[in-house]
């Protein structure tokens, strides 16, 4: 296939690349390169790189890809917060045109990187597809209707399928230590402690970032009837962990990093537990790579091999919530 990824200079897109690459696939990348400061690690490149808003493509543009693995996006709940609107241009209005677009230009298939935050404070600790949602921020907003929208576009020619990704963690070449376990992981590295802001009660379901680029791959390769305009839950049921046994687990690997509830944030309204049976019945060969303690395992060996310091955790590189401030204060 020629597959057009958005995003793929980003935290998920530097696992995807590859791994398409590997499997036989030709990769065009589109990437506005918010990030450039922020690598850790060198990526590999897709045969063809866009430096561009994905805003700024054009049909023509679109022409000849058999799909689209659309990761593009203000990335997390704290980003959406800063402006909410910007969030929606992006992730709304830039997703559903892009979508238009792909349609119009004869692109057969798209995948969206949609999100399981949208169950928000989910109405009970087994939510999957057929639940009702409950997004409490811009950002999840923002991929609920991103969803309902692009929906409406599916037909015989044209076949979107929405992966509702459980929580990110996880080495990439591209760090964030902006996602629950690379932040409780990367505070314990570099102070000693392991600062929760919460209660540590809510639920997370999490993944590994390079399982979701993993299960990009399989559900692109899919045939077409099992995935057309589908939603669908990506992570695995034992990979659900409420924020206080992810701390837990960070003290297994540093036994002298001491627990502190900092309460700075109060009690979390997002919790949810989601259920991905779905996931393992549209692909009943797909398995997970990482498990927490395994993903957790390698980071904490990647961060100790860069030397990561107090100043790389209190620093811009690795957060995007910082870096996306920085580069609006240049342009204002």
């Amino acid at each position: 296939m020629n597959v057009l990824v958005t995003g793929h200079k980003g935290y998920i897109g530097a696992h995807l690349v590859p791994l398409l690459i590997e499997n036989g696939h030709t990769v065009t990348g589109c990437d506005i390169n918010l990030y450039e400061s922020t690598g850790w690690e060198e990526t590999v490149a897709p045969q063809t790189e866009w430096i561009r808003d994905v805003r700024n493509l054009s049909v023509e543009d679109l022409r000849g890809h058999d799909a689209v693995m659309h990761l593009a996006a203000l990335s997390n709940d704290p980003m959406g917060d800063v402006d909410a609107e910007l969030t929606y241009q992006i992730n709304l209005e830039g997703s559903v045109k892009l979508a238009e677009m792909a349609k119009e230009a004869g692109v057969s298939r798209f995948l969206f990187a949609s999100s399981c935050s949208i169950y928000g404070k989910g109405a009970k600790l087994d939510m999957d597809e057929s639940d009702p949602v409950n997004p409490l921020t811009a950002y999840a907003k923002s991929k609920i209707e991103s969803e309902k929208r692009i929906s409406a576009l599916a037909d015989d020619n044209f076949s979107p399928t929405f992966l509702r990704n459980a929580t990110a963690y996880g080495h990439s070449p591209m760090l964030r230590i902006d996602l629950v376990v690379n932040n409780l992981l990367a505070c314990a590295v570099s102070q000693g402690n392991i600062a929760i802001k919460s209660d540590g009660s809510p639920w997370r379901p999490l993944i590994h970032c390079k399982d979701i680029a993993r299960a990009f791959v399989a559900l692109g390769e899919a045939s077409r009837d099992k995935v057309h305009n589908l939603i669908v839950n990506v992570g695995g049921n034992k990979e659900n962990f409420q924020v206080k046994d992810v701390a837990d687990e960070v003290q297994k690997l540093l036994p002298e990093a001491e627990i502190v509830y900092t309460g700075e944030v109060g009690e979390d309204p997002r919790n949810y537990k989601v259920n991905f049976d779905l996931l393992n019945f549209v692909l009943p060969d797909f398995q997970l790579e990482y498990t927490l303690q395994k993903g957790m395992q390698e980071l904490h060996q990647k961060l100790t091999e860069h030397q990561f310091s107090e100043q790389d955790f209190a620093g811009d590189q690795f957060v995007r919530l910082r870096t996306l401030k920085k580069r609006l204060e240049l342009i204002q």
